[in-house]
């Protein structure tokens, strides 16, 4: 009888998964899950600090294209795109932490296209909740996680579709915060909680081996780097409403 309760409890228990790489969103029922976004170089890093800014909404699209679109629609959007790191020509500002500030988001709606990010977004968007992750609100995030009781799957942004270290490195993080909860772990939920284990007395020494944070140093932007990996500089969470991410109400 025991043994047929322990059963019951394990296959009752919500799932705490991690996605690699956007490539992999396919191999889960991303509709049964709240989904966390994770690029934390740069893009969900910018959103959050964006929206605990003052942001009205950001709204993510997929390509250049339609975030230029919606400079035909007036209504004083702020167009933001980056492309492998760079802001794309012609538009206000890419995907820095630093084009966020209170002066310049505050009030307004930012439309964002980012080479990573925003991909992985859209392939998620069919789940129960999307909301977007970074260290800046990893305690705010973590702490509205548990009271959900529902499954959730971490999706890391990686690069071009490649697994990276820092958004496994902070899925890991999110991870050793909920791990004392019933949730049923997968492979990558414990590969990514191990891998902080490795990294966390240190994760700026640990994350400069990455290769964004090198395509980012070659670009001049060390700042940036150092800005993403600041731990609880923000509460507000993200969340995706219909085509736009807001402030989350608790």
């Amino acid at each position: 009888m025991n043994n047929e309760q322990d059963n019951h409890q394990h296959q009752t228990a919500p799932q705490l998964e991690v996605c690699l790489t956007p490539a992999l969103i396919p191999l889960y029922k991303v509709e049964n899950s709240i989904v966390v976004i994770i690029d934390i170089f740069r893009a969900t890093t910018s959103i959050c600090y964006g929206i605990e800014n003052g942001a009205e909404a950001i709204i993510p699209v997929a390509e250049v294209e339609e975030c230029a679109a919606y400079r035909e629609k007036g209504l004083g959007y702020l167009l933001a795109a980056e492309r492998n790191g760079e802001v794309v020509s012609g538009f206000d500002f890419g995907n820095s932490p630093f084009a966020y500030t209170p002066e310049k988001v505050n009030g307004k709606t930012v439309v964002l296209t980012t080479t990573n990010g925003t991909h992985a977004l859209h392939l998620s968007r069919k789940a129960k909740r999307v909301v977007i992750g970074s260290f800046l609100n990893l305690t705010a995030l973590c702490n509205w996680l548990r009271t959900q009781n529902e499954n959730i799957l971490l999706v890391c942004s990686g690069w071009k579709n490649n697994f990276n270290l820092e958004d496994t490195l902070f899925a890991g993080a999110v991870v050793d915060q909920l791990k004392d909860l019933q949730f049923k772990l997968d492979d990558p939920a414990i590969a990514a909680n191990d891998l902080f284990q490795l990294g966390k007395e240190d994760i700026t020494q640990y994350l400069k081996k990455t290769s964004h944070g090198e395509r980012l140093k070659k670009l001049g932007i060390e700042k940036d780097i150092a800005f993403c990996l600041q731990i609880d500089l923000t509460t507000a969470i993200p969340v995706l409403e219909e085509e736009k991410l807001v402030k989350l109400s608790i």
